[in-house]
């Protein structure tokens, strides 16, 4: 679910996703302690450690980030993911979570993407109807935009997992895809299957959709044409096939998987699975053609490998990861070729850096992370020139 602040691991604080001079984030089993200067202490599922501060933080990128230049920071406070551009690259449309414009659980926003919000205090612009919970946005090639929502189901926002069941995401059924205009009036229902139906993508080239669902008893991938139409089920495996993406000549997807292989890890997905939960953990890319054909494997990192998207060569594949961890923090971005060869690291985030898109020209990245913000869990959008 790119989900709903997706967010994952660390988007707990992120969301991904600590006050005190106790400073807590509890969402998704984390608890952030601030501990004077710069230095944060992190509870992961009881377990504790120690983050470096954004001590080394100059003019918002890190020493060691060599392909960003002029990074700007777009949002302020809150949990702000998911930024996707508009086909004329003006716009960023994107998901967010601040209590502060009276929003109960993840709401669908439109800002300029180059203006941002300007500075902290202003208010983007509201897409989605403020009821229910909201996910993965996208702008279709008309301007109009596509987003998940549970808001036929009920006003409130759909109850989180319990504790007890671990670090699970709830695939919520109630979720079906939406197109609205600019002014965020809905003007087609897309999906109206039984079942979870979100994480919607549009290609480059403006004609198909893919998106994930559970119509098929699985989480699987499917495509449509941009008007809902022609539905088609690309993935066919066991497991959660998600967080999908066109390659720039719209021939190819990258997505996420994660998939059981034990008799134990089969049982457990599918125990959750009947409740409709998901443990996303060990996560790795993959790579098919639209159809599901040529299906590979790029990644095989361990831990969680997640939310991927084409350079604009097509040749290779940024993503977020925390690969390099022992216990699940920090998230970073890294880039690899799309035989899994070539691994380069690009950001150098101590927490959570995740969501890169690049712009439709290709000369800018937007993405969310954790820096620069003052020691809370917000998670913001940043906006960087990218440097080959």
């Amino acid at each position: 679910m790119k989900k709903s602040l997706i967010l994952f691991l660390g988007l707990s604080l992120l969301l991904i996703s600590c006050k005190e001079k106790e400073n807590h984030s509890t969402k998704e089993g984390v608890k952030t302690h601030k501990k004077g200067g710069n230095e944060e202490e992190v509870q992961y599922h009881g377990e504790k450690y120690k983050l470096k501060g954004d001590e080394d933080l100059k003019d918002l990128k890190y020493p060691q980030e060599k392909h960003f230049k002029n990074v700007k920071q777009l949002t302020f406070k809150g949990d702000n993911a998911e930024g996707y551009w508009s086909f004329d690259g003006k716009q960023l449309v994107f998901q967010a979570h601040n209590e502060n414009w009276g929003d109960h659980c993840d709401q669908i926003y439109v800002m300029d993407a180059f203006k941002g919000l300007g500075k902290p205090g202003n208010k983007a612009k509201l897409i989605s109807t403020g009821k229910g919970r909201t996910t993965c946005s996208y702008f279709l090639p008309d301007g109009n935009i596509l987003y998940a929502s549970t808001h036929e189901e009920g006003e409130d926002c759909p109850p989180e997992p319990k504790r007890t069941d671990g670090y699970v995401w709830g695939i919520f059924p109630s979720y079906d895809i939406y197109v609205a205009t600019p002014e965020g009036k809905i003007i087609k229902k897309l999906t109206d299957s039984p079942g979870y139906d979100a994480e919607a993508t549009v290609s480059p080239k403006g004609d198909k959709i893919v998106y994930t669902s559970t119509k098929s008893g699985d989480i699987e991938l499917w495509t449509m044409d941009i008007d809902g139409s022609n539905k088609k089920q690309v993935t066919h495996e066991l497991g959660y096939d998600g967080g999908a993406f066109f390659s720039p000549d719209g021939t190819k997807l990258i997505f996420r998987s994660s998939r059981p292989k034990t008799k134990e890890e089969i049982k457990k997905y599918k125990d959750l699975l009947a409740r409709d939960l998901v443990e996303p953990v060990d996560m790795e890319l993959y790579i098919c053609d639209v159809d599901g054909s040529n299906l590979k494997q790029i990644t095989k990192l361990g831990n969680a490998n997640w939310s991927p998207y084409f350079l604009p060569s097509g040749k290779k594949v940024i993503f977020s990861s925390n690969h390099k961890s022992k216990k699940g923090f920090p998230f970073n971005l890294f880039m690899v070729n799309l035989d899994g060869t070539g691994l380069e690291q690009v950001t150098y985030g101590h927490v959570f850096e995740s969501f890169p898109v690049f712009s439709p020209d290709g000369k800018y990245l937007v993405f969310a992370s954790n820096r620069n913000n003052g020691g809370t869990r917000d998670t913001n959008l940043f906006l960087a020139e990218w440097v080959d």
